[in-house]
């Protein structure tokens, strides 16, 4: 299938690693020109460089999500730098896994208003282009208890954090839908890489992965390129009339049934 994404323009925020960097890379290997962010200048450069191997434009920059006004002027610049932009991925989260201010704090400077800002500042790119999409990494957490893995409340701010997006996204897809601005989440399960959260709580012995993967019907962890292409088929013209919804990439780890 031809997803229609040659010579498109699309920005990923956390672009540098685990499902950021495969989503990256499932666009660059579509032919879509992509800029990136994370926070180590190292990683953008070296990612930055791997992605224009592939014969694409690449271009990125070191920002911290939750910097507001840097996040922005980012967004412009990728805009203006790539002559537009039509796709818009928020996958930065600030995993904030502990239930005091710190977490709630983090988490809502991170993962919703770094989404929020970026999505701002990437409308007036969108409302011009011929193929605009948005879409928004959400977490199985927004709907779903995992207090039978982690202990009770650790997940609080992170999970009302994904629920907000997850209704955001929803609500944002009907405002923008007359511009012809899609917008979608993707709700992704537990998924391990080198390096990741759940590869290192494997390394360390911990309890919550064995916990998590003993919930998983399916015996394994997601991979980073498992999500990467449902987000990419979400944002490319291949799925031109699907806008407000949330696909669940989790591999069966979501015990609700889904209507």
């Amino acid at each position: 299938m031809d997803l229609g994404l040659r010579g498109k323009k699309a920005i990923v925020t956390g672009g540098t690693r685990g499902i950021g960097r495969a989503i990256a890379e499932a666009f660059a290997d579509e032919g879509c020109h992509v800029g990136i962010c994370a926070r180590d200048a190292t990683a953008v450069a070296a990612t930055v460089e791997a992605l224009t191997t592939k014969g694409v434009t690449a271009t990125g920059r070191a920002v911290d999500v939750g910097d507001g006004e840097a996040l922005k002027a980012w967004v412009q610049a990728v805009g203006n730098d790539l002559g537009g932009l039509d796709i818009v991925v928020s996958n930065v989260s600030g995993f904030g896994m502990t239930p005091d201010e710190v977490g709630w704090r983090q988490s809502f400077e991170i993962d919703v208003m770094g989404t929020v800002h970026a999505i701002e500042a990437a409308r007036p790119f969108l409302a011009v282009s011929d193929a605009a999409a948005i879409v928004v990494i959400s977490s199985g957490a927004a709907f779903e208890s995992f207090d039978d893995v982690f202990p009770s409340g650790v997940m609080q701010p992170y999970a009302a954090m994904k629920a907000a997006l997850t209704n955001y996204v929803a609500n944002l897809s009907r405002t923008l839908a007359a511009q012809g601005i899609r917008a979608n989440t993707v709700a992704s399960g537990p998924v391990s890489f080198p390096g990741g959260r759940w590869h290192q709580r494997e390394q360390e012995g911990a309890a919550v992965f064995t916990k998590m993967l003993a919930r998983c019907p399916m015996g394994r962890f997601g991979r980073p390129e498992e999500v990467a292409k449902a987000v990419v088929f979400l944002a490319s013209p291949a799925a031109s009339y699907i806008t407000g919804t949330n696909l669940i990439v989790d591999g069966g780890n979501t015990y609700s049934i889904q209507f």
